[in-house]
């Protein structure tokens, strides 16, 4: 297992399982944060998600360089999550030219590292077409990040209340009816 990417709605178990992935690895497990806390729900939920991982854990926080974090971290390594990277990205005004770009070179070092990778990211466009123009252009961009981090992935599945339907990688995988 070298990059494993795991896509899903809200609650649907991408960080449970990418915690158990990588735990099952045997090896050290660093945890790449993406996520800050700019209002009292996050900071919860962040509390939240510290309080669940193992002490011996490594965890990495960083809203914004993922390259420099993926290439500080060591074993087994969970991003947590692409959504908010993005999210992030859309925050400092970086255009969305820029952002895929940051999104590719992530994706790159991610599937270079020796050790097991798993991405989280959910997936947040297969649900109504978003009225605000900046809901719109953040769906359509994640959803591009996503198709980047699939095409460097060596494992792609969807999580869909807590279980994973692993998913193909051409149209060409598909087996005939």
């Amino acid at each position: 297992m070298a990059m494993t990417l795991l896509l899903g709605g809200a609650a649907s178990g991408k960080s449970r399982t990418a915690a158990a992935l990588a735990a099952g690895t045997g090896l050290d497990v660093t945890v790449i944060a993406t996520g800050e806390a700019l209002d009292d729900e996050m900071a919860a939920r962040i509390d939240r998600h510290r309080r669940e991982r193992p002490d011996d854990w490594t965890v990495i926080e960083e809203p914004l360089d993922l390259v420099g974090a993926v290439e500080r971290a060591g074993g087994a390594t969970i991003v947590d999550c692409l959504t908010l990277w993005a999210s992030n990205q859309f925050g400092h005004d970086l255009a969305d030219e820029e952002i895929l770009e940051a999104a590719a070179a992530a994706a790159k070092a991610c599937a270079a590292r020796p050790e097991p990778t798993i991405v989280i990211s959910n997936e947040v466009g297969s649900g109504i077409v978003p009225m605000h123009p900046l809901a719109r252009r953040y769906r359509d961009v994640l959803g591009r990040i996503n198709a980047t981090f699939a095409d460097a992935a060596d494992v792609v599945a969807l999580m869909v209340a807590g279980r994973a339907v692993r998913l193909s990688t051409m149209l060409t995988d598909l087996e005939e009816p």
